[in-house]
């Protein structure tokens, strides 16, 4: 095939064979500038061009990217604008390419009326594509990205150069060695590479764009360069701290830009759902600062921080060096293979080999699954999972075979919840929607809108008549069953709304939120009845037992707290997890307390003796829920890496 040059041709692709574009009639271009061929469009720039993929039959048809700049600009000085960025990307990629995480500039000419820049192909996918792939960031894997990244910088910023628009989608992981064509250059596979210098500047005393305009992205561009248009080293750290941010939330900070401009980086860690270090916050905490002055001053900084960090806390370095050992406090880059660690935790065979409570583990989600319910219906019990997959899927309990898959398409799910009369399944989807299906057919039934941020969290009423959904926004709101229609909406918490739980009488609603309070509701007035108070961080999850008596709240300060619902007292709290506790569940007969953490376990508790009765080691990832089967047998558990794990409660 043979791609057509024209930047509004509408259907670019052409067979070999002909000389005019079937689509718009142009005259086709074999070979640009004589051995390039074009095959591909990749991008289209918006107005400014396209981005090819070409082959160099010069070099035995070596794959090379085609940026081409073709502006539709009104008025001489953005067309200006335009060229002198273009070129000025060509200057940056031939000054800066000879570091193997930049891609080489290999051409830049002019030919019929459009400008042309040809660099190195990277074969590898960008970091936002790896998210949307892979799912959520954990510590390790963004120290990883911070030790891969700082270096270029610093490199970049030693020859006075300042990229001005770092974000996922500039960021590409490399999938295997490739030779570049450029002097020899080869690459390690996995290694992350820095593109689209388009935006960079040459670093002065300050670096300023013409007033009114602003070069960057919105959430990862910091306040002096979208409000000034002035660029320095440490410009480039906000956008990098931005970028860990997205990575290990999911959540692109454009969203919160957007809503309340720069406020979200005081409380960027509330919206984690994995936790991570002290160390860690405090160093994402100073590349994330809005005064320039208090934040990161070069790349250099940032590396001493963290290397200091693995040199106190070696069991953070097996995960995170790969193939980089610390030597007299630099990175030294090794070979595959010629670092051996051993890791903190057991093999995968041993610890099911020990583990004589696990039943089995489900595989069918490609992302993270980030909620479990366990339903008893007219086909059995059933299990139902949500993922960060988009999707949902009924299990057979006993079986452990699939039902269905339910495709949401409406974004991230964050939470599942059925009806205890087995015919319903809510699910809460980031795109600000509830949706509703029928758990004996998998059909969807409606969707329900009136959020205004991601809804969290969803739960029930034991009449199976009302739902209630948790909000980002920190709204909860209660709709009527079966028709979806809006009943009311409850507004105290001043945080997202993380979970929310039925009373047995369906008369009262617990939420427990990352303004670290849980309140009680009462559902005929719309009023809170209490709030409870004594996590010191985000609450996870809640559960009220059958008998209406107490409260179950976990939190990302590793605790659970039980609460006397009648007077509103704390009855005990339990310290056994080393991380945030995620969720919790009660048996049917509220005698056990079963609890999740990212602490890699579950645990059972007995609420009459508060002693905890075992721990389940999970053979995966951090755990993110758990459900109980209605005969308190059986328990399932979510995990970040995609599986489902179902245990036996008792022997």
């Amino acid at each position: 095939m043979l791609c057509c040059l024209n930047p509004d041709c509408p259907h670019p692709l052409n067979p070999d064979g002909i000389t005019n574009c079937q689509s718009c009639g142009a005259p086709l271009t074999p070979l640009l500038r004589g051995h390039y061929r074009v095959i591909k469009v990749l991008s289209d720039e918006g107005g400014f061009g396209r981005t090819y993929l070409a082959e160099d039959v010069d070099k035995l048809n070596e794959r090379c990217v085609v940026k081409q700049l073709a502006p539709k600009v009104q008025g001489t000085w953005a067309l200006k604008k335009a060229i002198e960025s273009f070129q000025q990307e060509a200057q940056r990629l031939q000054e800066l390419g000879k570091n193997p995480q930049i891609p080489t500039l290999l051409a830049y000419f002019e030919q019929d009326s459009y400008l042309y820049l040809v660099q190195e192909f990277i074969d590898g996918q960008t970091l936002l594509k790896e998210l949307r792939q892979q799912g959520i960031y954990g510590e390790t894997e963004i120290r990883e990205v911070l030790l891969d990244l700082l270096p270029v910088l610093k490199f970049i910023h030693e020859r006075g150069v300042i990229h001005r628009d770092i974000k996922p989608q500039n960021i590409m992981r490399r999938i295997s060695p490739t030779p570049s064509g450029s002097g020899g250059k080869t690459s390690g596979a996995g290694e992350l590479v820095l593109i689209d210098f388009g935006a960079s500047k040459q670093l002065s005393a300050t670096v300023r764009t013409k007033p009114g305009t602003t070069i960057g992205t919105r959430g990862y561009t910091p306040l002096e360069q979208m409000q000034d248009g002035e660029a320095y080293p440490a410009s480039d750290l906000f956008s990098l701290g931005a970028t860990c941010f997205h990575l290990m939330s999911g959540i692109s900070p454009a969203i919160f830009w957007t809503e309340n401009g720069y406020s979200w980086v005081g409380s960027w860690r509330q919206h984690l759902r994995r936790p991570i270090s002290t160390d860690l916050a405090e160093i994402l905490d100073k590349l994330l600062k809005k005064d320039i002055q208090e934040r990161y001053q070069s790349a250099d900084e940032v590396i001493k921080d963290l290397v200091r960090d693995l040199t106190i806390q070696p069991s953070l370095q097996p995960a995170i060096l790969r193939n980089k050992v610390l030597v007299g406090g630099a990175i030294l880059l090794l070979g595959f293979g010629a670092v051996c660690y051993v890791n903190d935790f057991q093999p995968l065979d041993f610890l099911v080999a020990q583990n004589t409570f696990l039943i089995k583990t489900l595989n069918g989600h490609s992302n993270l699954v980030s909620s479990v319910a366990i339903s008893r219906t007219s086909n059995g019990v059933t299990l139902v999972s949500g993922s960060f997959d988009t999707t949902l899927k009924l299990w057979n309990l006993a079986t452990g075979k699939e039902i269905a898959t339910l495709e949401a398409n409406a974004g991230s799910v964050h939470s599942v919840a059925t009806s205890p009369d087995g015919r319903t399944v809510a699910s809460a989807h980031g795109d600000k929607t509830v949706k509703l299906w029928n758990l004996l057919t998998g059909q969807e039934i409606r969707t329900l809108y009136g959020h205004l941020s991601s809804v969290e969290s969803v739960a029930i009423s034991p009449n199976s008549k009302i739902l209630a959904s948790g909000s980002f926004d920190g709204n909860i709101k209660l709709w009527e069953l079966p028709s979806g229609n809006e009943i009311a909406t409850l507004s105290s918490h001043s945080g997202a709304v993380k979970s929310v739980a039925f009373g047995r009488d369906g008369q009262t609603l617990a939420s427990g939120s990352e303004d670290n309070t849980v309140k009680l509701w009462n559902l005929a007035s719309k009023q809170v009845i209490r709030t409870f108070k004594g996590h010191s961080q985000p609450i996870r999850s809640v559960a009220m037992s059958s008998d209406g008596k107490t409260l179950a709240s976990s939190s990302a300060d590793a605790t659970i707290k039980l609460w006397n619902l009648a007077t509103g007292e704390e009855i005990y709290t339990f310290k056994g997890h080393s991380y945030s506790v995620n969720s919790v569940a009660f048996t049917s007969d509220g005698k056990i307390l079963a609890s999740g953490s990212s602490d890699h376990t579950i645990k059972l508790w007995d609420v009459a003796t508060k002693s905890e009765i075992r721990t389940f080691k999970a053979p995966s990832k951090e755990v993110t829920s758990v459900a109980l089967s209605p005969d308190g047998k059986t328990l399932a558990s979510g995990c970040t890496d995609g599986t489902i794990n179902v245990w036996r409660v008792v022997r």
